[in-house]
């Protein structure tokens, strides 16, 4: 008969832990959602849930049925469901320490830097066909 009861209260504690981590779980879900709406502006960098990354040209956070306008590259507008933002890009402040950069650098975007050196070289169509046909020879 005791190992019943300590059965049934081991069984409460965890129905009440399973009940206040869903109800924490939610509070801060959607304080989340309310955080990206009020931050979800025109003009704000956004990643979105296929892991593209674009720019707000409109957004309603009040009617999430409407699709939001996200600018994927200068000129190219896409509509996408509201749902479809997964964050706000936070800009990240850049620390470059003193030091001399012995090889060429180029600057792709605004905030990333891609080091020429470690591009690996691009075949073109003729080398790849080439290189395909050779290795068909071998065969």
């Amino acid at each position: 008969m005791p190992m019943e009861f300590i059965l049934f209260g081991l069984l409460a504690v965890l129905l009440v832990f399973m009940i206040f981590n869903t109800r924490k779980r939610t509070k801060a879900m959607k304080a989340e959602q309310e955080e990206k709406a009020t931050k979800t502006v025109p003009g704000v960098k956004v990643l979105m849930q296929g892991g593209i990354y674009g720019t707000i040209v409109a957004y309603d956070p009040e009617d999430l049925d409407t699709p939001a306008l996200v600018e994927i590259a200068p000129g190219t507008i896409i509509e996408v469901h509201s749902q479809a933002i997964l964050r706000i890009v936070e800009p990240k402040d850049v620390i470059v320490e003193d030091s001399v950069i012995d090889e060429p650098v180029d600057v792709v975007h605004d905030d990333i830097v891609v080091d020429k050196t470690d591009a690996p070289a691009i075949e073109t169509t003729e080398e790849t066909r080439a290189r395909l046909e050779r290795d068909a020879d071998d065969k």
